[in-house]
């Protein structure tokens, strides 16, 4: 049978929810390294910081190569770091020191993860059709999906078998990036720019929009995981609930509601101002963090970590539409650089609120000190609609 651009879409959907399962597994293990490798709150946050850390450098270096290597082989390239890295979490740890080996396999899928979000989406807006920020919304979506996936299914897991098991938790979840690696190595693929040359990375830098952009990236990157990262290990200390409880309520209905706010723009986002939708979900975002950390009823709390998921949804993939739309030849470098920046902001933001909660020993201070990244995703986005002519 001959694959068609459909399929390819279907391979990109996966490539989503494999970067979903690299970035998300880990803090849901967060609880088990605490005890089994009697691990700091400040030793996770740098599990975190070199996830995403690892993925900025990665940024850097696929803006300059994916290009001369090519889509299809850089995808495959993502999908293979991705599944070696979740194997190497079920035994790095037990046959090196336990801090060294998450750190590697930390590593290791940071370079698939940063991978993929550096082909992925230009992939997608290369294909055929009108509806580009409908369709990048869309498949941002399954980012969302993923991570439901991989809150449930782990749940599940560690119900049936119980936490002290996760080491083999890892194994199931690397089947989907490998049976991604023969997918990619079907499917065709198209290039952006085919037919012309796109600007270069310097002449983007050159305009003030484009630093307006990269603002809005960090503070999207930085406003979602800042949460999402440290939901799990709030529900269970932060608001005292059981781990199947939290898991459910807290990052699980985030990503269900994150992905719900990017299916719904994906199916109607041609009658929608993007903008303003933004815009709007910055005030929303800065009213749930206030609710998570505020409200004294613990399930308030989780109602605001979950509504963060639904805040967040547009951010990203919005971000990435609008620039997109403002610079029509950017080309792979423009989405390299977009998620170099969403990455800084990966870091920046899940850093900053542990640090700060490790310093305070509160959590709920961390993720305080964290509601300026939506504050800034308000501003910036007003201040964007003024000063873009599209």
């Amino acid at each position: 049978m001959a694959l068609t651009y459909k399929h390819t879409k279907y391979a990109a959907y996966i490539g989503y929810v494999t970067q979903a399962i690299v970035n998300n597994l880990a803090p849901l293990l967060f609880v088990s390294f605490q005890r089994e490798f009697s691990l700091s709150l400040d030793r996770i946050s740098v599990l975190i910081t070199t996830n995403f850390g690892v993925q900025i450098i990665t940024d850097l270096i696929a803006a300059r190569c994916v290009d001369r290597i090519g889509y299809r082989f850089a995808c495959l390239i993502a999908h293979i770091l991705a599944a070696a890295g979740l194997v190497g979490y079920g035994v790095l740890p037990f046959v090196i020191s336990p801090y060294a080996g998450l750190l590697i396999c930390s590593a290791v899928c940071a370079i698939g993860g940063g991978l993929t979000e550096v082909v992925i989406s230009p992939v997608v807006e290369a294909l055929p059709g009108d509806e580009k920020e409908s369709a990048m919304s869309l498949l941002h979506s399954f980012y969302c999906w993923g991570q439901v996936l991989v809150v449930l299914l782990s749940t599940i897991y560690f119900s049936l078998f119980g936490a002290g098991e996760w080491r083999f938790l890892p194994f199931i979840w690397a089947i989907i990036p490998l049976f991604n690696v023969f997918f990619f190595c079907k499917v065709p693929i198209r290039h952006l720019n085919e037919n012309g040359e796109s600007v270069p990375v310097k002449k983007l830098f050159c305009k003030k929009a484009f630093w307006l952009f990269i603002i809005l990236m960090i503070c999207a990157g930085a406003s979602e995981l800042a949460m999402s990262q440290w939901a799990s290990l709030f529900a269970e200390e932060g608001i005292g609930v059981s781990k199947t409880f939290g898991d459910l309520l807290g990052p699980c209905a985030f990503a269900a509601l994150m992905g719900i706010s990017r299916t719904v723009y994906g199916i109607f986002g041609a009658k929608m101002n993007l903008r303003y939708f933004i815009l709007g979900s910055g005030i929303l975002c800065v009213i749930s963090y206030f609710t998570a950390v505020f409200a004294s009823v613990p399930v308030l709390s989780l109602i605001g970590c979950a509504f963060c998921g639904l805040s967040v949804g547009i951010m990203w993939p919005g971000t990435y539409s609008l620039a997109a739309r403002r610079f029509e030849q950017g080309g792979t470098a423009l989405f390299a650089v977009l998620a170099l920046a969403g990455d800084v902001g990966c870091t920046a933001g899940p850093a900053l609120a542990g640090f700060v909660g490790d310093a305070s020993a509160n959590l709920k201070t961390g993720l305080l000190a964290a509601v300026i990244f939506p504050a800034v995703m308000v501003i910036g986005t007003a201040f964007l609609r003024i000063n873009t002519d599209k």
